[in-house]
């Protein structure tokens, strides 16, 4: 295996002082050009307010009917954990009660503290444990939290800081899978290890129940409830990314595997039976069940799996985007052609039996939330020109009630939604959707703007364009989503065409959009920018690199780009089964003919691309970009980078940068396609 010097290591070392010299250099660049454009200032005040607008809507979760809302303001820029009753929700003006202020709690502490998320126990949903991080990153400490007294349960369970995983056992006991010492973790950096901590008990003294292989990726372990008293208890122990052995945990505290199928997702457990989803064939009791398919599996007390029924069965244009169990129906979200449908299945005569909820077609639909106990659902619904709205749905004949609608940030009717197909290479029709002005000539002149993913199994969907409305369309610009190979579009299948040493796979259909874009005459080179984040980063890395004539602008976020050195970088050793091992002999060549970082050449039409990362970006790692930019700078071509001082990988910062971080984003459009 050939070793690749690599001459910017040193910019990968966040404590290093010339590189934090270099990244305040390259930061000051970007802002003299970004920021001091004389548009930059009303964007990120438009943007702002459209995030801070009273009339957005306030999402939430309801535990004992009380509906929780995390809630930032210009007040409380890092946000407030507050609560109502749906009465008052229904209302115009809701009163809310707040429950903890981030922003006070960070000046007491002088930390800088953001909200990761609030974990409720159940049965008592007073009760809760409080994830924050320092920074934005991936890594948390956790508190226990009293909602009814607004504070932290003094000798209450907390959790130093770590990328762990916990989970409510009882009242009185966690599920923790701790990440905060080297011995713990697993080579992807995740907990591998799963403890039962109980109440007043010291973190040394928990009781051990499972460790897994270091080489492994991660654990995590949950109770399952059911209305009748009974639980479930399982473990959940990632050998890689997609493949996955559970056990169940008995009263005693012993674990046995259960013979489920190494890729699979256990994704509910309702009246007896286990809800998996399949990403690969199985056999089971002599018969064969296809990847992409849902079963309902039997399970008896002892933990002994039985009779499988299929609830949904693959088909080549349609997936199942999301599952969940009501107190008397599971809940199938599928993905049609790339738009959402709401089915069910209640036990009758025997077995599950489908029925179809009153929800829309088409568009998105997302859980919000469906409280513990209940046939209540409540759910979002959107497209790129309808706002999002906020239902709730009781099951299973209910017809929605609108609660709140998110207000329109701009006149759709000038505008329309095109689903259209590039033909790849092989054949395969790659679907995407194209978002313009009714009127626009197809005559190669329109700034289009072409988003995509294309990976892990995750679909790019029909989202609301509430800031690129008004600041994208209303300004001339096209907005093109691509539904590539690699994400999870049109299940299993479609991911794995374009996962591990087939990744080029995902590039090329990307590449196939543009150019079938450009054939249209929708737009040209000189009016087309690409634009992706994390795994989406790879994707406009890989294709800036391998068709720069095609692109004339390229925003590369929080990207993978170093495709020889990813696994040592961050959580990087979590993804080998998505992108492909450099260390194998065999895979390596595969990563390194598109790794964008080593295919850069002098004497290319690069163009003038903008990366952006966050140094408390503790998942994929900023030394990704930033040598990205070095080597770009070393061979003689410009390009901007900027990258924040907080937020992490999911951009879990401020509303106020939040707004920056876009209004750069736009400013930098404008400048690449729409300036002459």
């Amino acid at each position: 295996m050939s070793e690749i010097l690599d001459p910017y290591l040193w910019l990968e070392n966040l404590d290093d002082d010339d590189a934090r010299r270099w990244v305040e250099g390259q930061n000051a660049l970007s802002q003299a050009r970004l920021d001091g454009d004389a548009r930059f200032e009303s964007l990120s005040a438009d943007i702002l307010a459209t995030l801070r607008d009273t009339r957005q809507i306030p999402f939430f979760s309801e535990h004992d009917g009380w509906l929780y809302n995390f809630h930032q303001d210009a007040e409380h820029p890092r946000g407030i954990y507050r609560r109502t009753r749906l009465a008052s929700y229904r209302a115009a003006d809701a009163e809310w009660e707040m429950r903890l202020d981030i922003d006070a709690l960070a000046a007491s502490e002088g930390q800088d503290w953001y909200l990761d998320g609030v974990s409720h126990y159940t049965l008592e949903p007073w009760r809760c444990l409080v994830s924050l991080t320092p920074g934005g990153g991936d890594a948390t400490v956790a508190r226990e939290f009293d909602l009814e007294r607004g504070e932290f349960v003094a000798d209450g369970f907390s959790l130093p800081l770590g990328k762990n995983h916990f989970a409510w056992r009882d009242r009185d006991s966690l599920f923790v899978c701790p990440a905060w010492e080297a011995s713990q973790l697993s080579r992807a950096g995740y907990p591998r290890e799963v403890w039962l901590l109980q109440r007043g008990q010291a973190l040394s003294d928990a009781r051990h129940l499972f460790r897994a292989a270091q080489a492994g990726m991660m654990v995590a372990a949950w109770r399952f409830l059911a209305r009748d008293g009974g639980v479930l208890d399982m473990i959940e122990a990632s050998d890689s990314f997609y493949r996955k052995t559970y056990y169940r945990i008995d009263g005693d505290g012993r674990t046995s595997a259960l013979p489920l199928p190494a890729r699979c997702d256990v994704e509910a457990w309702l009246d007896g039976d286990l809800v998996v989803k399949l990403a690969e064939n199985w056999r089971w009791q002599q018969q064969d069940y296809a990847a992409g398919s849902l079963l309902a599996v039997a399970v008896d007390p002892g933990g002994a799996l039985g009779a499988a029924q299929c609830l949904v069965a693959p088909d080549a244009r349609l997936s199942i985007e999301t599952v969940e169990a009501s107190a008397s129906f599971i809940l199938v979200g599928l993905l049609e052609n790339v738009n959402s449908r709401l089915i069910g299945f209640e036990r009758r005569d025997g077995c599950w039996q489908r029925f179809e909820t009153a929800a829309p077609r088409g568009g998105v639909i997302e859980w919000v939330d469906q409280p513990w106990a209940s046939d209540v659902l409540y759910y979002s619904f959107s497209d790129f020109l309808t706002p999002t709205g906020l239902y709730r749905l009781t099951l299973p004949a209910g017809e929605p009630e609108c609660l709140r609608s998110q207000p329109a940030s701009f006149d759709a009717a000038p505008f329309c939604v095109e689903q259209a197909e590039a033909i790849a290479a092989d054949g395969t029709a790659i679907p995407y959707f194209l978002v313009r002005r009714r009127d626009a000539p197809f005559d190669g002149e329109q700034p289009t703007l072409l988003y995509g993913y294309g990976g892990f199994e995750v679909p790019m969907l029909p989202y609301y364009v509430d800031n690129f409305g008004p600041q994208w369309l209303e300004r001339g610009g096209a907005f093109v989503l691509a539904n590539i190979r690699g994400g999870g579009e049109f299940g299993p299948a479609w991911h794995q065409a374009a996962q591990g040493v087939r990744r080029q796979v995902g590039f090329d259909d990307f590449i196939c959009v543009a150019e079938d874009l450009i054939a249209r005459g929708v737009t040209r080179p000189r009016r087309l920018a690409i634009e992706g984040g994390s795994n989406g980063g790879l994707l406009v890395g890989a294709a800036m690199v391998q068709r720069p004539e095609l692109f004339q602008a390229v925003v590369c976020e929080v990207p993978l780009l170093d495709m020889l050195g990813y696994t040592r970088l961050s959580a990087g050793a979590s993804w080998i089964d998505e992108y492909g091992d450099p260390d194998d002999p065999e895979q390596r060549p595969h990563l390194e003919a598109y790794s964008p970082y080593h295919r850069l050449q002098p004497g290319q039409r690069y163009p003038k691309a903008l990366f952006t990362t966050s140094g408390s970006d503790d998942r994929v790692h900023p030394g990704h970009a930033r040598k990205m930019v070095a080597r770009l700078n070393e061979l003689g071509y410009q390009a901007l980078f900027y990258e924040s001082g907080s937020g992490g990988h999911g951009g879990n910062a401020g509303q106020e940068q939040t707004a920056q971080e876009l209004a750069r984003v736009l400013v930098y459009l404008y400048q690449q396609l729409m300036d002459d």
